[in-house]
């Protein structure tokens, strides 16, 4: 099982920059890289809290759940 970050996807459809959002959630551009790229092994809840409330999301639209033994 394996779970997928869809930032990328998110931030494209809402317009906005690596840099922008940076600013708005108070990461560093290295670290939001880093989940936009899916190189991370964790995320704290408060850095998802901000990045869903910067982005107006839900967490599912940013993670998504994939069974690999299907």
């Amino acid at each position: 099982m394996s779970i997928i970050l869809r930032l990328d996807r998110v931030m494209a459809d809402r317009k906005i920059s690596l840099n922008e959002l940076s600013e708005k959630v108070g990461v560093t551009n290295v670290n939001l890289s880093k989940l936009k790229t899916g190189k991370v092994s964790a995320i704290r809840f408060s850095t998802l809290n901000a990045i869903c409330k910067a982005l107006d999301c839900q967490p599912g639209d940013i993670l998504e759940f994939v069974n690999d033994d299907e």
